[in-house]
């Protein structure tokens, strides 16, 4: 490893929920280069045992600063004490809910995004957190994307995020994301799908597509048919596609969102996409296809933020939490693409 690649900032690995496979999916990440300039943000006796239960023959050493990541072995994994987090984390049953764990996932992305934005780290890479366990603390934020878009603000107006999931063959970007779906499609205006058009579209440079094909997918099925189905298509989506386009981003639709997918995915040389990225308006609309590409290939990204954040596309799978089967594909996948995004800010920020 080169000194100048040593003296670049670490990622920081949030810890996720204590009673899932997040600290297990850290350990196996850790047992190979991919973790090198990564720092676990977490707490030290979790990750002790995540490292016995995926095999032993890891050490797990506790460190002062998020730099110090680059000056443990290979084989080792370095853990910065989170602070304040329930003294019988431990004790909490692996693969149940527990409010315990809940607090803790919750207080180790506070301190995560702190460290990032005072200049320690690089990004983050948020292991998995389970909603019902944050609920169970007395958090009130339904899920990672909206807590790391408070956490961007110093008491102002939160800034305006957008999630996407990725893989290798498929880019999606959603309009609404946690809430039910009667409230997302009351939350489906025209300020709302031109806002997650722009987002996608400035968010694409960091990944090396300053001029993405945008394909923004329709609400109803047959995007509406002409309004048989529906109105929606007409009276706000294609309205703010055609307000993008009037920007220059080249943004099309919409599209029946039980084929745009297949159009987009990208899967060379028998089927190049024909979209680079695709706009869904609700949560399992856009999930479900990429999803079922393959959950261990695909990586959250939380677009709009003021730091680089990504996660694993999976759960805390309480189910296989503790028999250490869990794979870290995904959140290998997520370390690669936030240290992809990482260098998009800085090539971007760079003078010419």
């Amino acid at each position: 490893m080169s000194a100048a690649t040593d003296s670049a900032l670490p990622l920081l690995i949030t810890m996720g929920d204590a009673c899932g496979i997040g600290p297990e999916i850290i350990a196996r990440l850790f047992r190979s280069d991919a973790a090198r300039g990564c720092v676990v943000l977490g707490d030290i006796g979790v990750m002790r045992r995540a490292a016995r239960l995926t095999g032993g023959a890891l050490a797990v050493a506790e460190v002062e600063r998020a730099a110090d990541a680059w000056q443990v072995p290979p084989l080792c994994v370095p853990v910065l004490q989170a602070q304040g987090l329930p003294a019988d984390l431990l004790a909490a049953p692996l693969g149940r809910i527990d409010a315990r764990a809940g607090a803790a996932a919750a207080r180790c992305i506070e301190q995560a995004v702190a460290l990032v934005r005072g200049g320690a780290a690089a990004g983050i890479v948020t292991a998995p957190i389970h909603k019902e366990a944050l609920a169970a603390a007395g958090i009130t934020f339904p899920g990672h994307t909206e807590m790391l878009q408070a956490l961007a603000t110093d008491g102002g107006t939160p800034p305006p995020v957008r999630m996407m999931l990725a893989n290798e063959e498929l880019r999606t970007v959603l309009v609404t994301i946690h809430v039910s779906l009667r409230r997302a499609i009351e939350g489906i205006t025209f300020d709302a799908v031109l806002e997650t058009i722009r987002i996608a579209h400035a968010a694409s440079a960091r990944w090396g597509q300053p001029a993405p094909r945008i394909a923004v997918a329709g609400l109803n099925p047959h995007a509406g048919e002409g309004g048989l189905f529906g109105d929606e298509e007409i009276r706000i989506i294609a309205p703010a596609i055609a307000a993008a386009r009037a920007e220059g981003i080249a943004a099309s639709g919409p599209y029946a969102p039980d084929t745009v997918f297949m159009r987009a995915r990208h899967a060379p040389p028998a089927h190049p996409g024909e979209f680079d990225i695709v706009i869904a308006m609700t949560h399992d609309h856009g999930l479900i296809p990429v999803k079922y590409l393959g959950v261990e290939q695909g990586v959250n990204v939380t677009l709009g933020l003021p730091f680089v954040r990504t996660s694993p596309d999976h759960g805390t799978a309480f189910d296989i939490a503790g028999s250490g089967r869990a794979d870290a594909s995904s959140l290998a996948a997520a370390v690669r693409m936030a240290r992809t995004l990482v260098a998009g800010v800085s090539a971007s920020s760079a003078p010419p």
